[in-house]
């Protein structure tokens, strides 16, 4: 059994996944257009501009009245 020391248990150092061209994938991203879950590789020109030219936003959230 291999014995760790207390800094080996409280920061353990992972050596960096390097991966070869062959053992790699592709992503696939899929998107909702128009109702629709579909993928990115089958959209025209147009709409792949319109999906990178999309800004996200973080709605805040709206408070209630306290009732006396």
């Amino acid at each position: 059994m291999i014995e760790l020391n207390e800094q080996q248990v409280l920061a353990p150092q992972a050596s960096p996944v390097v991966l070869r061209d062959e053992e790699r994938q592709r992503c696939e991203v899929w998107t909702r257009v128009m109702g629709y879950h579909r993928p990115m590789a089958s959209f025209n020109t147009g709409k792949k501009g319109e999906f990178h030219e999309r800004t996200y936003f973080n709605e805040r959230c709206c408070s209630t009245p306290l009732a006396d």
